[in-house]
């Protein structure tokens, strides 16, 4: 089905940078206007994610050339259902930066970046073409330095270039396989390679390239062994900006796997042993180095990469019952990572610190924001029913399927060692006393926020520990949309068929 209002997402994104930017020192108004422009870009994604759930997959070609030879853009249920969900994190993100984002940051263009990087998130999910999703990439390394950057802090500008460096890695590593790719079928059309690719017989050379494509996607996603950049990066800039980071950047590497390895890549032994290893020490790693850490932040970092190791075992056994798991995983850890940095942010806000040795007692003086912090905290370790629960029995049953115990016994230990962490961390935060704590640690920031201020910081993390309980408590229409996904994914035929076939009007 042909439909030109797909880019709309893009284009949503691009027109708030851009009036944004006329009102550069005026903040209140960049606040409304960003919260506006992310409410509307949310009710765009119900629409068209709908819309393709009723009418099937939707493409537009771009100046009316067709491909393989025009720019492609397709609409499925995996690119929408990510456009939806990144764009709720957004609007939380938005709301949260209205409260938690000093002023003088915001004259320096935070919320036109911000949206520059949105833009840069939904194009992505939508492009058919390689090399678009390699621009698509650039715009967001592009600006996130930006972002990392406001404030011009010493750590800040010191995680910045180990975030920038290892990242300009990962575009040299992809920007390389597409011209591998380019140079083995004379296309870059993701649907077009999908069948050409099929036609090669020489599969050392496919393996170096796939090879080529997962070590990108893996340096962005952070997995073992290419991880070490986030944790030392993502605590470093505002707490709003780590949000965005944590919830969105690593999982674009995640999406650009799924696609990749079902049109191009998908099938290969070699690809299949070699992702095994990686997600099985990817989980352990990051569940490792959690244990380990003290600070907030860098604790949720080491378990953004564990739970990326969690989806790359659906990208390694590539069935469509483990894909399943991953694509309802991919859609709670969104949501749910997103959420946490806020916590950590208010946590900050708070006391002032975000040292777990050097906290105690938030349960007892603030009790009901507790209780809403809890929320993403247990979600994240998968107590039942909470989100975080159901993507685990996929995993776990079609990885017995597929007789790899490796990563069975990954995953389980890797959900037993996330439970102690968040158990830690609750105990410490919230439930100890709050006898004896330094200065920093008095609890009196937030509550000398104005009101306005105050609900900056609550009505996000409401709003996304809601959608956190809907997906674990309405798990049914979750896993029926994952399961439709994960069907497309391991048989794209619809999907090519409509991309070289399409006729426009």
């Amino acid at each position: 089905m042909s439909n030109p209002y797909i880019v709309l997402p893009i284009i949503l994104q691009l027109v708030a940078a851009v009036v944004l930017m006329f009102f550069w020192t005026k903040t209140k108004a960049q606040k409304t206007i960003s919260i506006l422009f992310s409410t509307a870009a949310v009710a765009v994604g119900v629409y068209m994610l709908h819309s393709v759930w009723h009418h099937g997959i939707q493409i537009t070609h771009s100046g009316n050339w067709k491909a393989p030879f025009g720019i492609t853009f397709v609409a499925d249920l995996l690119a929408m259902t990510l456009i939806l969900i990144s764009s709720i994190a957004a609007l939380g993100v938005s709301i949260f930066s209205a409260g938690s984002m000093r002023e003088e940051r915001l004259k320096f263009g935070y919320y036109p970046v911000f949206h520059f990087l949105v833009m840069g998130l939904q194009g992505a999910f939508l492009t058919g073409d390689i090399f678009n999703l390699y621009v698509w990439f650039e715009v967001i390394i592009i600006s996130s330095f930006v972002l990392m950057t406001l404030g011009g802090k010493k750590a800040q500008l010191e995680g910045t270039i180990k975030y920038v460096s290892l990242n300009l890695l990962a575009s040299s590593f992809f920007l390389t396989g597409i011209g591998f790719l380019y140079g083995l079928t004379g296309t870059l059309n993701m649907a077009d390679l999908a069948v050409k690719m099929k036609l090669i017989e020489n599969s050392g050379l496919v393996n170096v390239t796939g090879s080529l494509f997962l070590v990108a996607f893996g340096i962005k996603s952070a997995i073992f062994p290419m991880y070490f950049w986030l944790p030392a990066s993502y605590h470093t800039p505002p707490p709003a900006v780590t949000a965005i980071f944590g919830g969105l950047l690593t999982k674009v590497g995640i999406y650009a796997m799924l696609r990749t390895f079902s049109l191009i890549f998908g099938g290969d032994e070699f690809m299949t042993f070699i992702t095994s290893i990686i997600a099985a020490l990817t989980i352990l790693a990051g569940a490792f180095g959690a244990m380990s850490r003290k600070h907030m932040s860098k604790i949720f970092g080491f378990l953004i990469i564990s739970h990326i190791g969690f989806m790359m075992v659906g990208i390694s056994i590539f069935s469509e019952a483990v894909l399943v798991g991953t694509v309802f995983y991919l859609i709670h850890d969104i949501i749910v990572k997103t959420n946490l940095f806020m916590v950590s942010g208010l946590v900050m806000k708070i006391n002032g610190s975000q040292d777990i040795k050097a906290l105690g007692g938030l349960y007892q003086s603030h009790p009901l924001l507790s209780l809403l912090m809890a929320v993403p905290l247990f979600s994240l370790v998968g107590i039942p029913p909470l989100s975080g629960f159901w993507a685990k029995i996929f995993f776990i049953q079609g990885a017995l399927s597929a007789q790899n115990y490796l990563l069975v016994g990954s995953v389980v230990i890797g959900s037993f060692l996330t439970l102690w962490v968040i158990a830690r961390v609750w105990s410490e935060v919230f439930w100890k006393k709050g006898e004896n704590l330094p200065k920093q640690a008095n609890g009196v920031y937030f509550d000398a926020l104005s009101n306005l201020q105050q609900w900056a910081y609550i009505v996000p993390m409401l709003l996304l520990s809601i959608i956190s309980l809907y997906i674990g408590l309405g798990a049914g229409r979750i896993i029926t949309l994952s399961q439709k996904i994960a069907s497309e994914l391991v048989d794209p035929s619809l999907y090519i068929q409509l991309v070289l076939q399409n006729q426009l009007p």
